[in-house]
């Protein structure tokens, strides 16, 4: 969190914090920060932006193991048509989901080594492997049977590209 961040959350009153979600040691405050730190070129038209910031405290007033007494967590989205609360559940809800696919594209897909030392090529090949998973994804939902449903594409080469036919050996002959 920057130094700026952190200032501009200190300033929220505290009528400003609503309740997020509360769990049996910590109680977690959300609340909408009207703040954009990006400087603008003349003329430039970026998205606007939201921080959301989520206040977390213990409930027995206790100090975290750090020594503070709350810690603050922010959240900066793009998306209007909720409220903070759904808007946290929101994002709360695909916590995982992108980490899961970036595990699968550097170590199942080659996208983790970089093949060329041109940034262009080395784009090109990024480009491929996400079009190899958004395949092998659709290839999953739509031709294979259920239980091939959420596999890993390293199961899909050994249980499918890697056995397109047996090698059967009867009385002493191929």
């Amino acid at each position: 969190m920057s130094q700026s961040l952190r200032e501009k959350i200190g300033l929220i009153p505290e009528a400003g914090w609503r309740p997020y979600r509360e769990e049996a040691e910590v109680i977690c405050e959300g609340t909408e920060l009207p703040w954009d730190p990006v400087e603008r070129k003349v003329g430039e038209v970026l998205d606007e932006v939201c921080y959301l910031v989520i206040r977390a405290w213990r409930r027995q007033g206790e100090l975290f193991g750090d020594g503070v007494r709350a810690k603050h967590f922010a959240v900066v989205t793009n998306r209007f048509d909720f409220d903070t609360k759904r808007l946290l559940e929101w994002h709360r809800e695909k916590a995982g989901s992108i980490e899961a696919l970036h595990d699968v594209l550097k170590n199942e897909l080659a996208a983790g080594v970089m093949p060329w030392a041109r940034f262009g090529a080395n784009a090109a090949w990024f480009r491929l492997t996400v079009i190899t998973h958004n395949v092998l994804a659709g290839l999953n939902r739509v031709a294979l049977p259920p239980e091939y449903l959420r596999p890993r594409p390293k199961r899909l080469g050994f249980r499918i590209f890697y056995s397109s036919g047996w090698l059967v050996y009867q009385a002493r002959r191929l």
